[in-house]
């Protein structure tokens, strides 16, 4: 594949977690719509490295650091980097029970549908970047 192909697939990817998200949201899936960003915009953030950095991104979950190692995060505005930041715990700790039932407690449809908006953002912003 080339480098091209390659961004087109991480975009892609990010696309359809982020339409899944906005589906089970609907469903009443609060947790399962975060985690599903997190994974939109883990996805992006791949997608720009290998734009940028022309080599296979990192095997990491952590939003933070894997917007790090590109220009990226450095033209983030607060908010952007804020919305990382929230997203991390929903891809690691919503997975073990003894941080589930915390997470979902938080996650009310309100909390949820701005981390959905600030989200679709995110992506549209990476996109134009990209």
């Amino acid at each position: 594949m080339t480098n091209e192909e390659i961004v087109k697939y991480w975009i892609d990817l990010s696309d359809r977690d982020f339409d899944t998200a906005e589906w089970v949201m609907k469903g009443g899936y609060n947790l399962h719509a975060g985690y599903l960003c997190h994974q939109a915009v883990e996805k992006i953030l791949k997608g720009y490295y290998t734009k940028n950095i022309e080599d296979t991104p990192p095997f990491t979950h952590d939003l933070t650091g894997l917007a790090q190692k590109t220009d990226l995060y450095d033209l983030m505005s607060d908010e952007q980097k804020a919305l990382i930041r929230s997203l991390n715990p929903l891809n690691i700790e919503a997975r073990y029970p003894e941080y589930k039932s915390k997470i979902e407690q938080m996650m009310t449809k309100e909390v949820t549908q701005n981390i959905l908006t600030q989200t679709k953002e995110l992506l549209q912003w990476t996109k134009q970047k990209i």
